[in-house]
């Protein structure tokens, strides 16, 4: 699982504009969010680097842990 911490998500239209946007490039991904601690875990078999590009496409900052 893929640790991702995001920056400036604070509500759950935040957690499901995340959710979707890593689920737009692969429907099977597992996503979860974590709003107290900034964290997004990630199930999936995309490379670090896509699921962090589609999330700062929804604008939010991130960073790989």
């Amino acid at each position: 699982m893929q640790q991702f911490n995001v920056q400036g998500m604070t509500c759950g239209h935040c957690v499901k504009a995340v959710t979707r946007a890593i689920q737009g490039l692969d429907p099977q991904a597992v996503v979860e969010v974590d709003l107290s601690k900034a964290l997004v875990r990630v199930q999936s078999g995309l490379a670090s680097e896509v699921i962090e590009a589609s999330i700062k496409e929804e604008g939010y900052a991130v960073a790989p842990l």
